[in-house]
């Protein structure tokens, strides 16, 4: 089978954030933020498997399309929690490298299928 690398990057990516979410609840006692980073940080890699699963071009173009949006509102979360003291800068850095990595895949993605499909 041949590995397809926004799959992957996207699940590695939301486990990531599955762990960071448990760390924060447990150790921060923070609910809120977490909750949302939670939300967004998987939402995009559930997106990507949703399009590859597509019916259509114009069904695969919109679920990466919601996967990119969610990748984007993740940098948000992701710098509200440093910039609030939740997350040191280690984290923070590896963590915003990452989601930055995908919202670049994902962007290319998206153009190429507009371009594609003449969205």
């Amino acid at each position: 089978m041949k590995e397809n690398v926004i799959q992957e990057k996207s699940y590695t990516f939301a486990l990531r954030i599955v762990k960071l979410y448990r760390w924060l609840c447990e150790e921060k006692k923070e609910f809120v933020l977490s909750k949302q980073i939670l939300r967004s940080g998987t939402s995009a890699g559930a997106n990507v498997e949703e399009a590859i699963g597509a019916q259509s071009e114009r069904d695969f173009h919109s679920k990466m399309t919601i996967a990119h949006k969610e990748s984007r509102e993740t940098l948000y979360w992701l710098r509200l929690l440093h910039d609030s003291g939740y997350i040191d800068e280690g984290a923070f850095r590896s963590l915003f490298a990452d989601s930055e990595e995908l919202v670049k895949i994902l962007s290319s993605i998206t153009k190429t299928m507009k371009a594609k499909i003449g969205n």
